[in-house]
Parts: structure tokens; C-alpha cells; sequence
């Protein structure tokens, strides 16, 4: 795209483009959140991590910079798992990412469902 009005028409330059959402949070300083989608999926995996009996309380915080989902065992522990959502790392290694309980990041992506997929069980051969 190239702009050439205010008497441009000499020059080559090109325009950024900036999502819209993006330009308004930093303008009104909004933190990070998760969106309806992406909560949908996270507390799918959570019910799913509590029916198994592995997980038993979570909590959300919205930061200026990363938007954090932490799965604990317990309520008075540190979290087992941080599932964090920092769009500033969207264009390089993914907005998604899980890590762990000693900071060793598992998994990142640009799409939550494959970050999630850490947590699903790989199917086993049982002989009878």
C-alpha cells in the first residue's frame, strides 16, 4: 500500500497498517485479556484436568503486557502450569504459550489449540 497524498507523489513509502483493538488499548492503556474464544477453550481444559482429579483451581490475571491462566494443585501452592497470552510475541514465536512450574517454556504457537495440545494424553498399546 502506498501512500501518495500531501504531495508524496515522488516518493516510495509504504503505510503500517495497525489492528485496530491493538491501537486502542495502547491508547487507553486497557491490560491483556483473554477473549470469549479463548476462555471457552481453557476452561474446557481445566473442567476436563479436574474430572481426571490433576487440577484443582486455577486463576486469571490481566496484566499490562501478558494476559496469565495458572492451574494450581492446590490453592496455597505455586502454579503446576501458566498458560500465557502476550501479544507482543504474535509476529515472532506466538502470542501462546505454556509454561511450567520451573519456568521451562513447553510449548508456543500462534493458535491456543495447539499450545493446549501439551495436555492431551497420548493413546498406549496395553496387551492383554
Amino acid at each position: 500500500m502506498t501512500d501518495r497524498g500531501n504531495g508524496a507523489e515522488g516518493r516510495e513509502d509504504t503505510a503500517i497498517l495497525i489492528p485496530l483493538h491493538e491501537a486502542r488499548r495502547e491508547r487507553l492503556d486497557l491490560p491483556i485479556s483473554f477473549d470469549r474464544r479463548e476462555l471457552d477453550q481453557l476452561l474446557r481444559l481445566y473442567g476436563r484436568m479436574v474430572a481426571a482429579n490433576e487440577w484443582r483451581d486455577y486463576a486469571i490475571d490481566h496484566l499490562n503486557d501478558r494476559a496469565v491462566f495458572s492451574v494450581f494443585r492446590r490453592a496455597s501452592e505455586t502454579p503446576l502450569f501458566q498458560i500465557v497470552k502476550n501479544p507482543k510475541l504474535a509476529r515472532k514465536q506466538g502470542a501462546f504459550s505454556v509454561v511450567a512450574a520451573g519456568g521451562v517454556i513447553l510449548k508456543r504457537s500462534h493458535d491456543l489449540a495447539r499450545v493446549l495440545g501439551v495436555f492431551d494424553r497420548a493413546l498406549k498399546l496395553v496387551q492383554a
